[in-house]
């Protein structure tokens, strides 16, 4: 059986689906793999790299594509991409499919069985095969990196000669995988940190990073889903919690938003006006950028300055960081690809809660609930 790894062709994206060593480890397990010329470069590694690993290395996609029983990407595929793959072919690959609707469609009339990694459910059995935390990890380490060289101040405390410098004052909204190494890394670059989220059980874990927790009454009992996201709030509390977060936003020199629900808008946490109110030479990082953004005056993938206030909107930081990204990524998918490879071929079990939750698409048909209502309500909206 064919393993093929394409090169990435969304700009700036500089990840591989597969790194050297996960390729060792699929060809002693008795896979073929194939990796497209020049795939590995964004993340320093080379072609011949992947040849001493044990993979061959095809010349361009449509060789590629054309001999691969299974596809491991890290976007989301073109559907000229789509359109080059074998009616059967298993594709595994970030999908966004609750809000790629044409793509999943697409997927289903081209007869590949797909599987989407932000799917994987949060058990424990599926933690080596979590991307979405895998990823997060790292745009949560790199969003503090990027506020740390634009605030025009230090991080830590300093006592100099000159008196002392005292430390950067950061907050955090979301604490969800991102928002906690966000919070770590601030702590570990010396700053006094702050965490908020809608949901109060993760107060522990603010806290056990060393971190002080901003707490709300908002109004609601529950405000976590099974999957252990946060639920979208009313208009009334979603108003509510934007006051309370603007009269505590003015006193930070640093905001990290990471606030998201899968399939949604972003939550709008920081109005234009709470920006208007921030000290001039403050920093937002918003990590929501590709979702609409937690700040008002977010714009994806730039950086602008208002009212002093300069906001990152960065939408694929993983990118950024590709050599540890890919690496984590491929443990991730050669976790998922062994759960339904057995004995050199591919056998789908969909009693099993991993495979059913990833599957998007199977035989011609979308066969995840929550996906396909999401393409339904596309179509009558």
């Amino acid at each position: 059986m064919k393993i093929a790894v394409p090169k990435e062709i969304v700009p700036g994206e500089h990840r591989v689906a597969l790194t050297p060593d996960a390729v060792a480890a699929l060809v002693k397990s008795g896979l073929e793999v194939l990796i497209e010329k020049g795939a590995g470069e964004g993340a320093f590694h080379s072609d011949p790299t992947y040849e001493t690993s044990g993979a061959r290395i095809a010349p361009d996609a449509t060789t590629l594509y054309g001999q691969a029983d299974v596809v491991l990407k890290v976007q989301k595929p073109a559907l000229s991409e789509i359109d080059q793959l074998r009616e059967g072919t298993v594709l595994v690959s970030f999908l966004a499919a609750l809000t790629s609707p044409e793509l999943v469609q697409h997927l289903a009339a081209r007869q590949v069985t797909s599987f989407g990694m932000e799917g994987i459910p949060r058990i424990s059995r599926a933690q080596k095969m979590d991307a979405l935390s895998s990823q997060a990890n790292i745009a949560g380490y790199k969003a503090v990196l990027i506020a740390a060289e634009s605030l025009p101040k230090f991080f830590p405390m300093l006592m100099t000669a000159a008196g002392t410098v005292f430390a950067a004052k950061v907050v955090v909204f979301g604490a969800g995988v991102a928002g906690l190494q966000a919070i770590a890394t601030a702590r570990r670059l010396g700053a006094q940190v702050w965490g908020y989220d809608v949901r109060a059980a993760v107060k522990e874990q603010v806290e056990s990073l060393g971190a002080k927790f901003l707490e709300f009454d908002l109004g609601i009992a529950d405000a976590e889903d099974k999957g252990g996201y946060a639920k979208v709030l009313s208009p009334e509390a979603s108003r509510r919690q934007q006051e309370l977060l603007a009269e505590k936003t003015k006193d930070f020199d640093v905001v990290i938003t990471t606030a998201l629900v899968p399939g949604r808008p972003a939550p709008r946490l920081v109005t234009k006006e709470t920006v208007a109110g921030m000290r001039p030479g403050s920093v937002i990082v918003d990590l929501a950028g590709e979702a609409g953004g937690n700040c008002e005056l977010t714009e994806p993938d730039a950086v602008v300055v208002r009212h002093g206030v300069t906001i990152h909107g960065p939408t694929n930081l993983p990118a950024l960081m590709p050599v540890h990204a890919s690496q984590l990524y491929a443990r991730n998918v050669t976790e998922l690809l062994r759960a339904f490879v057995k004995d050199g071929a591919v056998a789908l079990d969909f009693d099993d809660e991993v495979l059913k939750g990833a599957c998007v698409t199977h035989a011609g048909e979308i066969v995840n609930d929550a996906v396909k209502a999401a393409v339904a309500a596309r179509k009558t909206a």
